[in-house]
């Protein structure tokens, strides 16, 4: 298994990463989590202990960024590949159009996101089996809300949740459902929300390809993400530099 800072990360590749989703939609309802992350959420899971825990615990981590998959080469895993959050969203939802029996649902966006995205679905992978969305509130929901959120969910007989937030809230937003909801995945995938819906930009292939994509969001909102990438950029350098050495060091003892 390949572990970076010790969270589990996918190695299978993208294709594969789809079919375990469809293996996992096969079986009874454990309201398995799955993420989409990248240098974020392991900046993030480095800071707070209690949040790298949650990813620890998660069915499956793919990685959504470049540098992980760089890293995750370096580490011995030659035929790592990204899992683009994105493209892993359209490949599920395309694969199960026209499942009447695998019914999704979003949670994530501002108000009204949520419900174009439902509609776009629709136009872009002919899949209509939305049961419903959801759009949470800046401030951190109250017992009212969560009660409201999980009726709706089995009001509609959900098989995947949704989760479009930013990390960790979309990963913490994960694991508080699957502890009061029961489908079969919830699975998080950032932006991808607002890229399907034209709510923001998307980065060009070959910037996400030569690991970029930071770079084009930076671009395009500074003034919400200079801090978060001043931060990230510097620290995930040094956290993955000394865990690939951790690892060397490893495999020349053994």
């Amino acid at each position: 298994m390949l572990q970076i800072t010790d969270v589990p990360i996918y190695h299978k590749g993208p294709a594969a990463a789809v079919l375990d989703a469809l293996a996992v939609l096969a079986s009874p309802p454990r309201s398995l989590c799955m993420s989409a992350t990248g240098a974020h959420g392991l900046v993030e899971a480095e800071k707070d202990k209690s949040f790298k825990k949650i990813v620890q615990a998660f069915y499956c981590n793919l990685p959504d960024g470049m540098p992980l998959v760089w890293l995750g080469k370096a580490k011995g895993f030659p035929g790592m590949a990204r899992c683009y959050g994105p493209d892993f969203f359209a490949a599920v939802l395309s694969q199960t159009a026209g499942m009447q029996h695998i019914t999704h649902f979003f949670c994530g966006g501002k108000p009204g996101v949520a419900e174009k995205l439902q509609q776009q679905v629709g136009v872009r992978f002919n899949n209509f089996q939305i049961g419903g969305t959801y759009s949470p509130p800046f401030a951190p929901l109250q017992e009212s809300d969560w009660e409201s959120l999980t009726t709706s969910i089995e009001k509609a007989k959900a098989s995947i949740i949704w989760i479009g937030l930013s990390t960790p809230k979309q990963e913490r937003f994960a694991m508080e459902l699957a502890r009061r909801t029961r489908v079969h995945l919830i699975i998080t995938v950032g932006a991808a929300f607002d890229f399907y819906t034209g709510s923001k930009p998307q980065a060009p292939r070959w910037m996400q390809q030569n690991g970029l994509e930071w770079f084009f969001r930076l671009c395009t909102e500074p003034r919400r993400l200079w801090r978060r990438y001043l931060e990230i950029v510097p620290k995930f350098v040094f956290y993955g530099t000394a865990d690939l050495l951790k690892s060397l060091l490893k495999r020349k003892t053994a």
